[in-house]
């Protein structure tokens, strides 16, 4: 966002008004090539927009007065279809290109097996994103949109300076991030596993093998799923306002980048070995041997990158200079000095 804009958005509402319209032209621009189904980057781009459309909406909900057909949980509809779509994108490439070239010819044999029932599933996904893009509760979710910010409509807060509100607009979704129980998955396992008397963050994550660590997310990995939820929630909503912020500010923007992606990875995993049994109506281990193992190691790779962030994010002193950067956006909008 340039230096420009900035200077001429001053208030809350001009503020959520600009972010609505940014999310919406980016969902506009590839909507027809989603549409036209070449390229599995158009949809990646349209579900971010839909995304952030939907953080801005969530945001901002204490100033926006929207018409029903734009709201938060149709904005939710359309992103899940979408999802669901390029879910199976990622899996069909990951597979493809990251997996097949690896195996011996035996299992490359079986994976194909996968590749037709993930084709098919990728159709009929496609032909409910089509449906669903063409719809006529779509048509009036864009309708209503753009002519909401034809002629923008708020509640009585609309006025306030947008650097006054800031702190109470992205502390609460910090709060429950800082108080989510996924920070603590693994940490009881660490602490019997090491002579370390700090029972407050994990001493590293060499002291964990790649065995326990299948055990921890077997057991508690949907708790990692649903933090990293939140993650992504934090993140977009930090998005929103980098431009009123400094180094220190994008510098946990950047950790909540690298968190998703970590969890990410472990989730991907988890969901494509549950995948390839549905389709295989066997355990991977058994069929794909090789395949099994690196989805293994791929885990645990990813845990011990998440874990060095959750050995700092447990740090009572970061979290507290994380809620202090909140607390002190920069004034001046033309100088992005340091906080």
């Amino acid at each position: 966002m340039t230096t420009t804009t900035v200077q001429k958005v001053k208030t809350l509402g001009d503020w959520a008004a600009l972010g609505i319209q940014q999310h919406l032209e980016k969902i506009l621009k590839h909507e027809p090539e989603v549409l036209a189904d070449k390229d599995p980057e158009e949809l990646h781009q349209i579900r971010v927009g839909m995304r952030r459309l939907r953080s801005a909406v969530t945001g901002f909900a204490p100033v926006l007065d929207l018409p029903e057909a734009a709201q938060n949980k149709k904005i939710g509809k359309v992103s899940r279809c979408l999802g669901q779509l390029r879910d199976l994108d990622v899996l069909l490439e990951a597979l493809h290109q990251r997996y097949y070239p690896n195996l011996p010819s035996k299992e490359q044999k079986a994976l194909k097996q996968v590749f037709s029932e993930l084709d098919t599933q990728r159709k009929q996904a496609f032909k409910l994103v089509k449906t669903t893009l063409e719809s006529k509760k779509y048509k009036q979710f864009k309708q209503q949109l753009q002519q909401w910010l034809d002629f923008p409509r708020y509640t009585k807060i609309e006025q306030l300076p947008i650097e006054e509100v800031l702190p109470d607009l992205l502390l609460p979704e910090v709060s429950k991030l800082f108080l989510h129980p996924g920070w603590q998955v693994g940490i009881e396992q660490l602490k019997n596993g090491s002579n370390s008397t700090d029972t407050s963050t994990p001493n590293g994550s060499d002291s964990l093998s790649a065995q326990t660590v299948e055990m921890i997310l077997q057991a508690e990995g949907e708790k990692l799923h649903d933090l990293r939820k939140q993650v992504k929630r934090v993140r977009y909503q930090m998005n929103l306002f980098s431009d009123f912020y400094g180094t220190t500010y994008s510098a946990y923007l950047q950790d909540m980048k690298d968190i998703q992606e970590y969890l990410g990875h472990i989730q991907d995993s988890e969901v494509l070995e549950t995948v390839m049994k549905d389709v295989l109506k066997s355990d991977i281990e058994s069929v794909l041997p090789t395949f099994a193992h690196v989805l293994t190691e791929s885990r645990y790779q990813a845990w011990q990158k998440w874990q060095l962030f959750q050995r700092r994010y447990l740090n009572t002193e970061l979290r507290l200079n994380f809620r202090s950067t909140l607390l002190h956006p920069i004034v001046d909008s033309n100088s992005h000095a340091e906080e």
